[in-house]
């Protein structure tokens, strides 16, 4: 098993001396990158020399990657090739500027013969055309007629144009001249017969602008070997689709389609399986289906599956059960993967279940510009973009379907169209990443070492100007305009955990110099950002006055932790926190739920939080071995990383959480907390926004003046009564309006074989009964209304004596719409969520109606 892999590789090099690393979350630390693309990635900004080496130079680790997106994308290619997918486990070993090449090809040579047992007559190795040093300790363990020379686009390796860089060399297996035999099957050509199972980067020099390598001080040792590739190796399999880890999948969606699977005609059943991998940990740790970003990744791969199992007869969610089957057959390693199971289940089938409902309309404009288009001509880019703007398929996956058809998209068109929509919508590209990173902070750490914090105690504090930054990130002497500050100690809290960062003032002498406009942690270092009213200069020692407006952070933050735990108590322990934000005067508290919630819920909820608060139990924080924090049932955010030892804090047996944040000395201080808003922000995951202490207090006054005024205007008569009376007085007033909307106000924009033909928009009126009206007025008629009121879209439509289906037409046009509906043969309603499709729903509705009655009169 894969499992029996992974414990062997970690433990051989824990036996070395190597440090074991947990995989680091998909998503990196890093906006440079959309995924975990490598097994280096965690520590790149060792090898780059950002921030110092650990005090075990050595690690390991076995790195869950995925390639679905940005520069390193292989999904197009995953189900029709042996060895790319979009999610994988890269097993590595790291030297940072401890041993190099001599003990890491010892290592790799022990581990894949004497460990894993390979035979040393299946195993080759190619080297750096110039590398004689890698050539000659390789000839102790191989004959050198089994080690090739290779030029730099094999074997150099380099993480960008500049910067570290070195030869490196890569272990081959000879599958056997038996199953390989094609004029590129031999060794260092392009057949599949030998097979790279390992990489070694010798990280040996340091590349300038100018092209010219420098010696490194530290060389370094990066490395990397795919499980999967290994897995099916051992097996005696050609595919790593054929291994234990992908068959158990695709033999699940055998039986979910009920057909047999072949390798040859097996494309989609691979597709489905390695599909269902990536959806399972991507929604586990924490990526949320999105209309960008690595959001937009997910529901590509999703709907590349789904597209899958449509050819294989699928029309209803199936893929959620994969992921299923992927949690139990790897959550034992990855425990979040059992933890989340139902969670992630059902965030999969609602995101599925959303897909289906349009693909097979999708599909039918598909297969219809597929039919109709000339030979040698391209897919039409204008059909693509409105499969991909009405019908939710990705470009990728309409390429995708055009792939046995051998036939391309315009995608100069495509593009067009996309664009157009972009300026019409205004839309812009929203990007991550924090700008001050820029800076490089990793000079002042290896300097001075991390400053320390103090502000769990104090809120004042005196403290030395260690170093200034301007507004460039530049080291300066002297400050004078607004910039960064770096103190020996301070009891400023820097922006983390969700809490923004303090904001204070600076004293020297008893004289206000500047004003602290924020704090943040980088790379261990609490640095502030401040408008000074004088020079400033480094050596300066000035006293630190926090922000009152700190008080009511701690007091968001300490809620935000009740709201937590009530919202495990209340809807259940599948609840997991998907992001936050804690200010002086609100909270924001994202987390995985399937659906909204309802208003008892809600009310449950506060009434959960007010308990605890009224409790006035004593916040309580301890530093613990971060097992023994688990083991107590402190609650830690995935993706988050913790050192040996963690801070917890608790509130009794009501709420206990891994957390470095500033919070209130007991719950009686948070003061009232109420609920302000519920909303969805993306499939399986809600929002609550709330508010407590000052805030809530001045929430609750407002809303009782509220109250006041509403009983003025009432003229003191009972509120609800008062607006029921209203209601009904509105009602009686809106269906006045509605009768005097007579058939004349009706356009017949043509008349068919006596059906007269009527598609319309409405600015307000009761649409139902004026097409009862339409219906009572003429023998034959064919009608549909659009009514437009308050950004609400609502469409009905009314057949008599004419051959259409009213369910069919109205659902196919509020699609258009974004929107859904159905109903009889003679009458249907429905709803749409995008106005600005408003006029290309009433040309769609005009063709069908048309197209309809034109088959069948």
């Amino acid at each position: 098993m894969s499992t029996d892999i992974r414990a062997k590789f970690l433990d051989f090099f824990k036996s070395k001396g190597h440090q074991v690393y947990e995989s680091m979350p998909l998503v990196p630390d890093d906006a440079s990158l959309l995924f975990t693309n490598a097994g280096m990635v965690q520590f790149k900004d060792i090898f780059t020399g950002k921030i110092p080496a650990p005090n075990t130079k050595r690690a390991t680790s076995a790195q869950l990657c995925i390639r679905a997106g940005g520069k390193h994308n292989d999904l197009e290619n995953v189900g029709y090739t042996a060895r790319h997918h979009t999610l994988f486990e890269m097993l590595g070993n790291f030297s940072f500027g401890d041993y190099f090449k001599e003990e890491a090809i010892a290592y790799a040579w022990e581990f894949i013969t004497q460990v894993l047992g390979f035979s040393k007559d299946v195993l080759y190795v190619s080297v750096h055309e110039n590398d004689l040093e890698a050539f000659t300790i390789w000839t102790q363990y191989i004959d050198a007629s089994r080690i090739k020379k290779m030029g730099d686009k094999d074997n150099f390796w380099q993480m960008g144009d500049t910067g570290a860089c070195g030869p490196c060399s890569e272990i081959f297996v000879d599958q056997g001249e038996k199953y390989f035999h094609s004029q590129e099957d031999y060794f260092g050509g392009d057949g599949d017969r030998f097979l790279e199972i390992w990489n070694l980067v010798f990280m040996q020099y340091e590349r300038n602008s100018d092209g010219i390598l420098t010696p490194l001080p530290k060389p370094s040792i990066d490395t990397g070997m795919g499980l999967e590739r290994i897995q099916a190796l051992l097996e005696g399999k050609h595919s790593n689709f054929d291994s234990s880890i992908f068959m158990p999948l695709i033999e699940e969606v055998s039986i979910l389609t009920g057909k047999k699977y072949t390798y040859e005609g097996g494309a989609s059943f691979r597709v489905i399986a390695d599909h269902g991998r990536a959806v399972a940990f991507l929604l586990a740790q924490g990526v949320n289906f999105d209309k960008e970003g690595r959001g937009y990744v997910l529901r590509r791969i999703l709907r590349r599956a789904l597209r899958h199992g449509y050819l294989l007869g699928l029309n209803k969610p199936f893929l959620y059960q994969i992921v299923q089957k992927v949690c139990d057959q790897m959550g034992g390693h990855y425990h979040y993967l059992s933890q989340k199971k139902q969670t992630i289940m059902e965030q999969c089938k609602m995101e599925e279940a959303r897909f289906f409902e349009t693909i097979e309309s999708g599909m039918e404009m598909f297969k219809k510009e597929l039919d109709s288009l000339p030979k040698n001509t391209k897919f039409s880019g204008e059909v693509a973009f409105k499969l991909y703007d009405t019908y939710g398929f990705p470009l990728d996956l309409t390429q995708d379907m055009l792939r046995d058809k051998k036939t391309d998209i315009d995608i100069e068109q495509f593009q067009t169209c996309m664009l157009q929509q972009k300026q019409r919508a205004k839309a812009s590209w929203k990007g991550s990443g924090d700008e001050i990173k820029n800076g490089d902070f990793s000079k002042l750490l290896q300097k001075f070492g991390e400053n320390q914090f103090n502000g769990y105690e104090y809120s004042f504090a005196t403290a030395k100007i260690l170093a200034l930054l301007d507004s460039s990130y530049q080291e300066i002497n002297t400050l004078d305009e607004e910039g960064f500050v770096f103190f020996d100690t301070t009891p400023l809290y820097p922006e983390s955990g969700g809490a923004i960062g303090d904001e204070g003032e600076l004293y020297l002498k008893g004289k206000k110099i500047a004003d602290v406009l924020d704090t943040k942690k980088y790379f261990g270092l609490n640095i502030s950002r401040i408008r000074p009213f004088q020079k400033i200069h480094i050596g300066d020692i000035v006293d630190i006055l926090v922000s009152p407006k700190r008080i009511e952070t701690a007091k968001h933050h300490s809620a935000t932790h009740l709201l937590h735990a009530a919202l495990r108590k209340i809807l259940g322990p599948h609840i997991a926190q998907a992001g936050s934000l804690v200010e002086p005067s609100r909270l924001r508290f994202d987390f995985s739920h399937p659906s909204a919630l309802s208003t008892q819920e809600l009310i449950n909820i506060q009434e959960e939080v007010n308990r605890i608060i009224l409790k006035n139990i004593e916040t309580k924080t301890e530093l613990l071995p971060v097992e023994e924090a688990k083991t107590k049932g402190a609650m830690a955010l995935f993706g988050e990383k913790y050192g040996e030892i963690v801070r917890v804090v608790s509130f009794d047996e009501e709420s206990c959480e891994f957390c470095g944040g500033i919070h209130v000395q007991n719950t009686g201080n948070i003061g009232s907390f109420y609920i302000l808003k519920e909303s969805g922000v993306s499939s399986g995951v809600r929002r609550i926004e709330a508010v407590c202490g000052k805030s809530g207090y001045e929430y609750g006054k407002n809303a009782l003046q509220t109250i006041e005024e509403a009983k003025t205007i009432l003229k003191n008569q009972d509120i609800c009564s008062g607006i029921h009376k209203l209601k009904d007085q509105i009602k009686e007033f809106k269906d006045k309006i509605s009768k005097s909307h007579q058939t004349s106000d009706l356009h017949v924009f043509e008349e068919i074989k006596g059906i007269k033909l009527i598609v319309q928009k409405l600015e307000s009126g009761n649409i139902k009964e004026i097409i009862d009206n339409a219906k009572n007025t003429y023998d034959k008629i064919a009608i549909l209304l659009i009514l437009c009121e308050n950004q609400k879209i609502s469409l009905a439509c009314g057949v008599k004596n004419a051959p259409i289906n009213a369910g069919e037409w109205v659902k196919k046009t509020a699609q258009i719409l974004d929107g859904g509906g159905g109903g009889r043969e003679d009458f249907a309603t429905a709803g749409g969520k995008n106005i600005s499709k408003l006029a290309d729903a009433l040309e769609f509705a005009k063709k069908f109606l048309k197209q309809k009655l034109e088959e069948n009169i």
